[in-house]
């Protein structure tokens, strides 16, 4: 304790400089006092990785000059609401005496960081430019910060880089699997077929069909509908009985909507495994990239083609083959393509594009030479962050220093035109479920992953909402965001937005956070009815209230803060029930954001008004790797806030509210928003029941338990915020990763402590009502968790002497 107080004081004197006096200086132990006022006196603390009477450990490996150690905790274990109320709560110190002993004891050159989401570069402190009282400031100090960061997530790369003073070096994403049909869906496809071949001969097969679908989970996202039935009315119950009474043609055209349904689910991609750094893509791993890319645009064939071509091999030696075995011409080069017809245009520029992509992806490699030029101190050549499939070519290849996109252009044109399908999208979705009639408030969340990768979609989901459009400079940046005039709305109502900002967002798009603060007040103060414009109809109530800045619509966390906590309570289940993680949302993103001095006020009585009236929460998911199930982030932010909303509309008086949400897989060509429990259900099928995706996983061996881990407690998370517990889910989870022998142990034997977390959550979902699961599969749950808290406390006695 003593040292890490010498390692954390300021100097007792400053200077003299070459500017003279330096006014206000830090008193020398401010820090020190600031980490007692929140952990008590250094030489009592007993908390994170210590020893009594040693103070604290460092745990790691030293192997000569290098020292290989894992980032501690950040966090209050066993009180994760101190994270929640204490917004001046410092790293605790054991966490302050590793990064210290790094810098003063190991006295280390360099330090790297594998692995986003690392927390040393989100401590308090200041949010855009670090000063001497910020955290992240203190515990890096001097060294040289050499991150290895996701090529596709350029936004949170940016607080590593502003924060934590990273020299981003990216790595490749893992190849795209397809997700294909297993067991029943497979089994349910096999039927189908078969029915198809005959339908009045094989009418017997119709009660089956029905069985295998309600067996499968399937009957929630293709339920027989009749084509006359009320939207108000309740599907019926799909037994074998219903699907005799069927006429033949309504029978056909419900195989015809399953069958579609069973092909989305079959070809629905997903990231299979984990991306080795450095190491190039395997032919079958190339395969996958370029088949994920093209979707079919180039056959499966020629690309096989490109792929088993010697890397040496340049677009003359491919094109002679092409042409060989496919009697395909293909331009010499692009401007032999543009002169070509049209068709043969498009295969030679397809064709060269996909030689370019494979060239690009072989040099995976320059991810280690990336790390070895930043340690040596040279200059590692920029790129632009983004995924394949999104952006292109341009974001290969990797090993580069990424970086993000002018927030001054932000929508661009392209990104508010998708926008607004999107956001037309679920005003249509809306109505069709609420009997044509509009929203009167839409939640959306404004992410600075997704905004800077789709460069403004969820703004321009936020304009077209309002009924606005970006107006630009004549350099191309954008000046305001106008009102479109009622008359161009074609008759519908301008619709009131709550803004959920991401903390990145906040701080890296202050410029987008005040034109849209503008729009709002003057959306407001606009002379329109009531009835066409909700914005304006919601701020006079409040006003009328007594509420002060009655058009504030865009929250966040506190300035210099992140996250909702919500993942921090489910992680360490603590949690009661929806109401209190909605609370906990509510209570972390009651800040206020625009311009001028509206700089993070805190506004709770605003926030609660609008999410009374809102009826609909949006969240865009822009890349493939990270859906709703893969991150914690979704639930803790996205479910929290359908909760917040039902809990605000429970203290209006409102029995049994409803909030809907709309998700929009932005990824693809087809932006059509889905439920989020449609969602979830896709999701699910396709990779965490999926045993393609299990294996490849369970296959990387420590890191893909873990990833396995994390994803079952996101489905406990999805239980706990938006009520999402469905019996199949956790039966398939059960029968994948704890009844499958093989599985069982490969996880058990390459990292325990997730295996332990995969049960707990099983454990836990059945406890809090989400699974109802028969006691012997419980038992038999019970008895793996304890097996393995003792292999992992050391104890050894054979199962026989524990009989005894």
């Amino acid at each position: 304790p003593a040292q890490l107080k010498k390692w954390l004081a300021f100097p007792k004197s400053w200077g003299p400089t070459e500017w003279g006096p330096i006014p206000f200086l830090p008193e020398p132990d401010i820090l020190v006092r600031k980490m007692e006022a929140a952990w008590g006196p250094l030489e009592n603390y007993l908390g994170l990785a210590t020893a009594p009477g040693k103070g604290s450990v460092v745990t790691g490996l030293r192997l000569g000059n290098v020292f290989i150690g894992i980032q501690p905790a950040l966090g209050v274990e066993g009180d994760p609401m101190r994270l929640l109320f204490e917004r001046d709560l410092t790293p605790h110190p054991q966490y302050a005496a590793y990064y210290k002993w790094l810098q003063n004891d190991f006295n280390a050159s360099a330090v790297v960081h594998f692995g986003m989401h690392g927390t040393v570069e989100w401590l308090p402190g200041s949010p855009l430019g670090n000063t001497g009282l910020s955290w992240s400031e203190q515990l890096l100090g001097a060294m040289p910060n050499v991150y290895v960061y996701a090529a596709n997530n350029p936004s949170e790369s940016i607080i590593a880089k502003r924060r934590g003073y990273g020299v981003i070096i990216s790595h490749n994403v893992p190849p795209y699997g397809r997700a294909g049909l297993y067991k029943q869906t497979a089994q349910l496809r096999e039927l189908l077929n078969e029915y198809r071949e005959n339908p009045s001969e094989n009418a017997a097969l119709r009660g089956t069909i029905f069985d295998v679908v309600v067996a499968a989970g399937l009957d929630s996202d293709c339920p027989y509908v009749a084509a006359d039935a009320d939207a108000s009315e309740s599907f019926p119950r799909m037994t074998p009985e219903l699907a005799d009474s069927l006429s033949q043609d309504a029978f056909d055209a419900y195989v015809s909507e399953l069958y579609t349904y069973l092909g989305v689910l079959e070809n629905r991609l997903f990231s299979e495994g984990l991306h080795a750094l450095g190491k190039p893509p395997t032919e079958r791993s190339m395969a996958q990239y370029l088949n994920a890319y093209f979707d079919g645009d180039v056959s499966e064939d020629i690309i096989d083609v490109i792929v088993k071509a010697s890397p040496d091999d340049g677009m003359d030696a491919i094109k002679a083959r092409l042409e060989k075995t496919f009697n395909l011409q293909v331009p010499a080069d692009a401007r032999d393509a543009m002169s070509s017809d049209g068709a043969t245009a498009t295969v030679g520029d397809k064709v060269i594009e996909a030689v370019e992509i494979r060239d690009l992806l072989a040099m995976n490699s320059q991810e280690i030479t990336g790390m070895h030029r930043a340690l040596d101190g040279e200059w590692v050549p920029p790129a632009v962050g983004g995924d394949l499939l999104r952006d292109g070519k341009g974001v290969l290849p990797t090993g580069r220093n990424i970086h993000a996109l002018d927030p001054y252009r932000m929508p661009s044109a392209a990104a508010e035109a998708r926008g607004a399908a999107v956001a037309d999208g679920i005003l249509k979705q809306h109505q069709d479920a609420n009997d044509g009639a509009y929203p009167e408030t839409v939640s959306v969340n404004l992410w600075g992953l997704d905004a800077i990768k789709t460069k403004g979609e969820s703004v321009g989901i936020v304009l077209r909402l309002v009924g606005a459009r970006a107006v630009k400079e004549g350099t191309g940046r954008v000046a305001r965001y106008e009102l479109i005039p009622l008359s161009e709305l074609n008759g519908r109502p301008r619709v009131d937005v709550l803004c959920n900002m991401s903390g990145i967002f906040r701080d890296s798009f202050a410029n987008v956070v005040g034109l849209l603060d503008d729009l709002f007040v003057r959306a407001a103060e606009a002379d329109e009815p009531d009835d066409l414009n909700f914005i304006r109809k919601h701020s006079r109530e409040m006003s009328s209230n007594g509420l002060e800045n009655s058009t504030a619509r865009l929250f966040s966390n506190p300035p210099g803060d992140y996250g909702s906590m919500v993942n921090e309570r489910v992680g360490t289940s603590g949690w009661e029930d929806s109401r209190e993680l909605g609370d906990t949302w509510a209570s972390r993103n009651a800040y206020s954001y625009g311009k001028g001095a509206e700089r993070g006020t805190a506004r709770p009585e605003v926030l609660q008004s609008l999410l009374r009236t809102t009826e609909r929460v949006v969240q865009e998911i822009d890349s493939v790797e990270y859906g709703l199930t893969d991150i914690q982030e979704y639930y803790a932010n996205t479910g929290a806030l359908v909760a917040a909303a039902k809990a605000a509309k429970e203290d209006a008086g409102v029995v049994n509210p409803k909030v809907a949400c709309s998700i929009v897989e932005t990824f693809g060509k087809d932006v059509t928003p889905k439920d989020l429990d449609e969602t979830l259900r896709m999701e699910y099928r396709t990779k965490l029941l999926n045993p393609r995706w299990a294996t490849a996983m369970a296959d990387q061996g420590s890191g893909g338990a873990y990833e396995i881990s994390q994803r079952m407690t996101a489905l406990v998370g999805w239980g706990a915020t938006s009520g999402f517990a469905e019996n199949w889910v956790y039966d398939g989870a059960n029968e994948t990763y704890v009844e499958d022998e093989i599985m069982r142990e490969k996880l058990r034997k390459s990292n325990p402590q997730a295996f332990r977390n995969v049960i707990k959550r099983m454990l836990e979902a059945a406890g809090r009502g989400m699974w109802d699961a028969d006691e012997e599969t419980l038992s038999k749950l019970r008895e793996l968790y304890s097996d393995i808290e003792d292999e992992m406390e050391g104890v050894t006695l054979a199962k026989s002497a524990k009989r005894t």
